[in-house]
Parts: C-alpha cells; sequence; structure tokens
C-alpha cells in the first residue's frame, strides 16, 4: 500500500507562486507515475500535470501550460508541483494520484492511490 500526504496549499495572489508537495510512504513510487488532479467544471477530475517513474515523460493540461511544473525527487519519496503566476481559475483543492506502472495517463480509473488533498486558494 501507498500512502499519500499533500502539503504546501494556501492562500497565494495571483501572480504569485506556490510550491505543492507530495510525500509518499509505504514503499518507494520510484517505479509509480504520478499526478497532480483538482476539480474541474464539466469533469470528474482533471488532471493538471502527471509525470512518468523516470521524470522524463511530463504531461501539462493546457491551462497550465508554461505556468506549472511537476518533478519528482525519488530519493525523498516525493513529487512537487511548482504553481507559478497563478490564476482565481487555479482555486481548487490539489489532489496526489500514483499509479503502479512507468507511464502515466491523464484517466483517473488508472491510478489506484490517492491523498487527500491541499486547498489552493488564488486571490485577485
Amino acid at each position: 500500500q501507498v500512502q499519500l500526504v499533500e502539503s504546501g496549499g494556501g492562500l497565494v495572489q495571483a501572480g504569485g507562486s506556490l510550491r505543492l508537495s507530495c510525500a509518499a510512504s509505504g514503499r518507494s513510487i520510484s517505479m509509480y507515475a504520478l499526478g497532480w488532479v483538482r476539480p474541474a467544471p464539466g469533469k470528474e477530475r482533471e488532471f493538471v500535470a502527471t509525470i512518468s517513474a523516470s521524470g522524463d515523460s511530463t504531461y501539462y493540461t493546457d491551462s497550465v501550460k508554461g505556468r506549472f511544473t511537476i518533478s519528482r525527487d525519488n530519493a525523498r519519496n516525493t513529487v512537487h508541483l511548482q504553481m507559478n503566476s497563478p490564476t482565481p481559475e487555479d482555486t481548487a483543492v490539489y489532489y496526489c494520484a500514483a499509479r503502479d506502472s512507468i507511464v502515466a495517463f491523464t484517466s483517473s480509473r488508472y491510478y489506484k492511490y490517492w491523498g487527500q488533498g491541499t486547498q489552493v486558494t488564488v486571490s485577485s
């Protein structure tokens, strides 16, 4: 079993920056694909970013490209989401998700492990 705990959420002004972290415990996630997910209008969830197990392959939803960066530290069993220049539209609860495969997908059904989420509020 893998337990995921997010941190780093909070209130940030538009144009500022925020770094989310997700710490995994229970087993090494070095061979797991990881993702950051948030609720989205008209969708159950939206994958904001994903990263493969090796870190060589990343994905970003269009609305965050050029502003957010996903990274992982396998030695520390963590994954991060650097949020630069957030906008009020980025306000959401952000969840960390892990998939026991080296390849990341952008569908919730492929992810077995989920954190409890961390609230991000962007003020204008």
